[in-house]
C-alpha cells in the first residue's frame, strides 16, 4: 500500500497537478493540506471520477486538509482532540480496510507554522504538538499500522535546511520544536524518508521566493511517522521533487511510502 502526503496549497488552483501526479504515482492514499477551501467546495466531482474516496475538513481561504483512498473509509474522524476551542481546519484521521482484512489508520496533518516568533502563534505551535503527542499516545496502544503524514512545519535536524544557522531564530527550526519532535518519535515512530537515507539535501519545499528552487535552498518539512506495525513492513520511500518544477507548483512536493501491508 502506497501512502503519500501533499501539501498543495489551494487545491482547485493545483488541481491539474494533482490528478496528473494520481495517475503518475499510483498511491492508495493521499494526505492533503492547505487545501484552502471549505467542504462544499473542494473538487469532488473530478477526484471521484478518477477513482477516489474522498474525506474532507475545510476551512475558507485557510488550512484544510482531506484525505483520498481507493478503498473506502471505514471511519473518517475530523479535528485534532484536545482543545474544543480550537477552530483551525489541520487534522483529519482516516481508517482503510486492507486487501489482507486487517486495517491501516491514517492522520493527516497540517502543524501551525509558530511565526513569527514572540507572538501567539509560536505557544499555540507547542501547544498543538503537545496535543498531537497525546493522540498519537493512544493511538500507538492500538497496535496497528498507523501512520501520521503531512506538513509538519518541523526541520527535525541540521541536514533538513541547507543552512542551518540562517534557521537557528525560526520556529520551524528552534531547539524546543525539534525537542518535541524529537520526543513524539520517540514514542515510537519511525521517519520513513530517514529509515532509508541520511543524506542532506532531501528537501520537500522550497520557498517562491530569491530563486530557492534554482538553487535548491530547500526545507525537509514534510513527514510520514509510522508506527511500529508500519515501519516494520516499510518497503520503499521517496520525494517526487521534480514536481516542485511544474508549471504553477505548490512550493511543496509530495513524499510517499509504501507498506507491504500483505505481508502477515
Amino acid at each position: 500500500m502506497r501512502i503519500a502526503t501533499w501539501n498543495v496549497n489551494s487545491v482547485k488552483q493545483r488541481l491539474d497537478h494533482l490528478l496528473s501526479w494520481l495517475q503518475e504515482r499510483q498511491p492508495d492514499i493521499v494526505c492533503l493540506q492547505e487545501i484552502k477551501c471549505v467542504d462544499d467546495a473542494f473538487p469532488r466531482e473530478p477526484i471521484e471520477a478518477a477513482g477516489w474516496n474522498v474525506a474532507v475538513h475545510g476551512q475558507k481561504t485557510f488550512n484544510g486538509v482531506a484525505l483520498l483512498s481507493r478503498r473506502p473509509f471505514d471511519e473518517v474522524t475530523p479535528g485534532l482532540p484536545g482543545d474544543p476551542d480550537d477552530d483551525h481546519a489541520r487534522f483529519i484521521e482516516g481508517v482503510v480496510s486492507t486487501e489482507a482484512g486487517g486495517v491501516v489508520r491514517v492522520a493527516c496533518l497540517y502543524l501551525p507554522n509558530g511565526n513569527p516568533v514572540g507572538t501567539e502563534k509560536y505557544p499555540y505551535k507547542l501547544r498543538w504538538m503537545d496535543r498531537l503527542a497525546a493522540y498519537a499516545r493512544d493511538r500507538l496502544a492500538l497496535e496497528e499500522p498507523f501512520v501520521m503524514a503531512g506538513d509538519y512545519n518541523v526541520l527535525p535536524t541540521a541536514l533538513d535546511v541547507p543552512n542551518p544557522e540562517a534557521w537557528a531564530g525560526d520556529a520551524l527550526f528552534l531547539p524546543q520544536t525539534r525537542d518535541k519532535f524529537s520526543a513524539l518519535k520517540a514514542l515510537g515512530f519511525t521517519d520513513a524518508i530517514r529509515a532509508g537515507s541520511d543524506a542532506p539535501g532531501l528537501y520537500t519545499f522550497w520557498d517562491y521566493q530569491a530563486g530557492c528552487w534554482q538553487k535548491n535552498l530547500g526545507l525537509r518539512i514534510d513527514h510520514l511517522l509510522l508506527s511500529p506495525q508500519a515501519a516494520d513492513r516499510l518497503a520503499a520511500a521517496g520525494i517526487d521533487k521534480h514536481v516542485r518544477g511544474w508549471d504553477k507548483p505548490s512550493d511543496h512536493v509530495p513524499v510517499w511510502c509504501d507498506l507491504a501491508l500483505e505481508a502477515g
